[in-house]
């Protein structure tokens, strides 16, 4: 495998942006062909376009997009004898394509009718999922591109081993296997969301045991999905549980300033129908 593509699988890995650096087109004498690769991340560089002045450019050109919060993809041209002094003297089109990891991160455990129907929904929405069932029937052959499945014979000790900041969904076959994972779960402070399909009653009954093992319940939402949106069916919970999901990590709105009514500007009049003066007489 290249090592752009390595460094690539990595990054996705561990959960990093990156950019991916092409060479898209060239005109005269260039160190690199179109399609020539490389990576730019935080580790460094994997892949060459070359090397030189056009490289360094380049890596510069990436780093900057990645701090300054770029997304999506940018091009650039290299004249390079003209803007860089190299020898070769041709021209190189760049495309730069910012690869940043999705912001929402979910463990759903169970494959169940709510399961299948909540991945569904996910497969058109910017998040990965890891999907995770302690029976190696219940998981489907063929996945969304974004779902990756796990066929765990100990689900406990799978959300033990959870990445930090997993949003985390609890739907299981089993309700002593839904607390062991909870309790699992709620006992690290780096799960931001512990969600648990079922009532209040079963939210309160878990908390009880959760209280006498030490855990804290703070975090354990259950039930789970939008309030306001109200249905049994699973395709309506897995739309309501999304929609919960997507709302915890949307960005704060900046509070925005109530603007104060403008005064009419105070002059006299002698028209007792005039608008302006009614409007003057009510400003003032």
């Amino acid at each position: 495998m290249a090592a752009w593509l390595d460094a690539l699988a990595a990054a996705e890995r561990d959960r990093q942006p990156a950019v991916l650096v092409t060479v898209l087109a060239t005109r005269g004498s260039t160190p690199r062909e179109a399609g020539a690769k490389m990576v730019v991340s935080a580790d460094g560089i994997a892949g060459t376009i070359g090397g030189g002045t056009l490289e360094h450019e380049c890596e510069a050109t990436a780093r900057d997009l990645l701090a300054g919060g770029a997304t999506g993809p940018t091009t650039r041209d290299f004249p390079l004898g003209p803007a860089l002094g190299q020898c070769c003297g041709g021209h190189v089109t760049v495309l730069f394509e910012v690869l940043r990891p999705p912001r929402l991160h979910l463990a759903l455990f169970g494959a169940g009718h709510v399961g299948r129907a909540l991945v569904r929904v996910m497969a058109e929405l910017p998040c990965h999922v890891t999907w995770i069932d302690s029976r190696p029937e219940a998981l489907p052959a063929q996945l969304p591109g974004n779902v990756v499945p796990v066929r765990a014979a100990n689900p406990v000790q799978t959300a033990q081993m959870l990445p930090p900041n997993t949003h985390v969904l609890v739907m299981t076959h089993d309700h002593m296997l839904d607390f062991d994972i909870v309790a699992a779960c709620l006992a690290r402070a780096d799960l931001p969301f512990v969600g648990l399909i079922g009532s209040g009653t079963k939210r309160a009954r878990f908390a009880v045991r959760l209280k006498r093992q030490g855990i804290p319940v703070d975090r354990l939402v259950c039930p789970i999905g939008l309030p306001e949106i109200e249905g049994k069916e699973p395709a309506v919970i897995a739309v309501s549980v999304a929609a919960q999901l997507l709302r915890r990590i949307q960005p704060a709105e900046p509070a925005q300033t109530q603007e104060r009514p403008m005064k009419t500007p105070e002059r006299d009049c002698t028209e007792s129908a005039c608008d302006d003066c009614v409007r003057h007489r009510t400003v003032r």
